[in-house]
């Protein structure tokens, strides 16, 4: 895809506008006009011209090789919306495809949608949300029952109140579609006592600063990588300095996610329940096993329901399941399946996920089957099965958020039982409330409790780094100590 631009800052939003459209097509920017694309590549000229009355006009031509579009419209200052709504008019009449949700590239659609509810109600608030982003009333009512499930947690929060995250960047293998920074246990054995030695020294140093500032702490989320990666006894260790060095009088969930059946042992399980985990995931992806074959995953569907058994007999309530649409060599039928595997074995949340193709994903880096995720018919007729089956259940969709080339252009719901939401997840996909991540790849989400201002303070990303530089780390959280020391002034 070769994308001119000229005239105007907005390349970020325009370059998003044409992953969506045209997800298989490496994206090169250009600013000179003179520049022609490949045979048969998809292109697109956005430019804005400022007219001699002031007012500046907009032009868009695409053409994908075979047909090719112009449009133009004028509005009386430059500015992202104009051109960018055109750019994905013109895109939209060139492909015949309208995506569900519209020309939304971000990754919170429910964020946006409460700044249109609180500035005109929710019903005109709503109205205008499908309406501007051209969104679905589908995906419009979709996000509108994800807000109002979030109300009481959001207005739960008070200033001074945070989640942690803990992140364990290790796994067994890693799975074919993942990019996050963690590492295989066969080649970092070595690193793992290392890195929890410098993760009690950042928790504690987190802890001080929060008991400082007389900070409450409302929930805490063990993810990784796979943290059941973890021996029992490193699990028992690291559950309990968090119980240690937390006043957790406050705090109503204590979430880890198991995530891989084949890292679930009932030892495991014990440790953490007797630390005071009160919610797991039990991640299966699919209970289809040629399908896990597909994506890497060495647990077979029987090792998932083993791992749920397992979940209950050590007294877990609230347990979560991950399904992924659109992965390699699945389809309706075998989807509607694993949701009914999924669903008999008692979960009181279950997060659908749409593959999501990652740059440095073995999926894309080593030319996987990609089949089914440009399947885009098949992949919303999946995400449609399963808002049915879930709500048909009694699940109710309380978070969600988007990624960049996701299958069908679709999006990740996490859905509950009643009485079962996970505050933390809201918290954090919403960017309603300050989420503290320590661990390496973490990112520290400051909100401002008085305004939509969010800061982020980011940790090393790859263990080994995380370990060598460890005094950075620690410096980092000295300074997001002052920035909430200010903002809590304030309170």
């Amino acid at each position: 895809m070769l994308l001119t631009l000229t005239g105007h800052p907005f390349r970020y939003e325009c370059e998003n506008l044409c992953r969506l459209f045209f997800p298989y097509s490496p994206v090169r920017v250009t600013e000179d006009p003179a520049e022609a694309p490949q045979e048969g590549e998809p292109w697109a000229l956005a430019q804005a011209v400022q007219q001699p009355s002031g007012h500046w006009l907009y032009t868009v031509r695409a053409g994908d090789g075979a047909d090719r579009l112009d449009s133009q419209s004028a509005a009386p200052e430059l500015a992202e919306y104009p051109m960018t709504s055109l750019l994905y008019q013109v895109f939209s009449r060139l492909t015949g495809g309208s995506p569900a949700w519209g020309m939304l590239t971000g990754v919170h659609p429910v964020k946006l949608l409460r700044q249109h509810v609180e500035r005109l109600g929710f019903e005109a608030g709503a109205a205008d949300f499908q309406e501007k982003w051209h969104v679905t009333p589908a995906k419009t009512a979709l996000a509108a029952q994800v807000l109002a499930a979030q109300k009481d947690a959001v207005e739960a929060l008070r200033p001074g109140d945070f989640s942690l995250y803990v992140g364990i960047p290790f796994c067994p293998t890693r799975c074919a579609y993942c990019s996050f920074i963690s590492q295989d246990m066969a080649g970092a054995a070595k690193l793992v006592e290392p890195y929890l030695l410098c993760l009690d020294a950042e928790l504690a140093r987190t802890a001080a600063i929060t008991a400082g500032l007389g900070m409450r702490l409302v929930s805490v989320y063990i993810g990784g990588g796979t943290p059941t990666s973890l021996t029992a006894g490193q699990l028992d260790r690291l559950c309990g300095r968090v119980r240690q060095l937390f006043d957790l009088s406050a705090c109503t969930e204590f979430t880890v996610e198991a995530g891989r059946p084949d890292t679930i042992t009932r030892e495991k399980l014990g440790a953490l329940r007797a630390q005071g985990v009160t919610r797991v995931s039990v991640n299966p992806q699919t209970m289809i096993q040629q399908v896990l074959k597909n994506i890497g995953r060495s647990h077979s569907p029987r090792q998932v329901e083993e791992a749920f058994a397992l979940a209950h007999e050590a007294g877990f309530r609230d347990i979560n399941a991950d399904l992924i649409v659109g992965l390699p060599g699945d389809d309706l039928a075998g989807f509607t399946y694993s949701l009914g595997k999924v669903l008999a074995l008692g979960p009181t949340n279950v997060t659908v996920h749409s593959l999501a193709l990652k740059r440095s994903s073995a999926l894309v880096t080593e030319d996987g089957d990609l089949s089914s995720h440009k399947k885009q018919a098949q992949a919303a007729a999946m995400m449609d099965l399963s808002i049915r089956t879930l709500a048909e259940a009694g699940f109710v969709p309380y978070y969600l958020y988007r990624q960049t080339r996701m299958a069908g252009n679709l999006e990740n719901t996490g859905w509950a039982q009643p009485g079962s939401v996970c505050r933390y997840n809201i918290y954090t996909m919403d960017e309603s409330g300050t989420v503290i991540a320590c661990g390496a790849g973490g990112v520290t989400k400051i909100k401002d409790p008085y305004s939509d201002a969010l800061q982020r303070v980011f940790n090393l990303k790859l263990p080994l780094e995380y370990i060598n530089r460890h005094a950075e780390i620690l410096e980092r959280k000295d300074g997001m100590g002052a920035v909430l020391a200010g903002l809590l002034k304030r309170s």
